[in-house]
């Protein structure tokens, strides 16, 4: 029987996992997106359990950056943020998301934030600049990261 289990689950976690990464793929309209895991994670480590998908949409005109982060196999988030720095370097908080963490659900953090202007069409026009990540209190350097796309 747990043998029949563990066949069934490994195609199930291949094909969740195949269906977050096409899902990611589609960036929202004039926005970028990312998958996030916590061997991205700089300096490690982050969970290694962990697996997620961002999607941000910068929005200038009004000063606003709205984003939708999904998380599978971490904690509870404590943070989530827009890091300003290239893939494989630790970089400065420019956006912070964690204010959306109590109004959203516990397996996504969605919503809007204000955002300078400069700044939101910076991250529209180099997202490859920035990274999303999550932090929770086993991993409170970050628990998940991903490269802008």
């Amino acid at each position: 029987m747990r043998r029949r289990v563990a066949l069934i689950a490994i195609p199930l976690a291949a094909v969740a996992t195949l269906g977050l990464m096409s899902v990611a793929s589609a960036a929202p309209a004039g926005g970028s997106s990312t998958i996030l895991t916590g061997g991205k994670e700089v300096p490690g480590p982050g969970d290694p359990n962990g697996l997620g998908r961002a999607a941000v949409r910068p929005e200038p005109l009004l000063s606003q950056l709205c984003v939708s982060i999904r998380y599978f196999g971490i904690e509870p988030p404590t943070g989530a943020h827009i890091h300003e720095a290239p893939a494989g370097v630790a970089g400065d908080i420019v956006v912070d998301f964690t204010p959306l963490i109590a109004t959203s659900d516990p397996s996504y953090i969605e919503g809007c934030v204000p955002v300078d202007t400069v700044l939101a069409r910076d991250i529209k026009k180099n997202p490859e600049d920035y990274y999303v990540n999550v932090h929770n209190a086993v991993y409170p350097a970050g628990a998940i990261r991903g490269q802008l796309r």
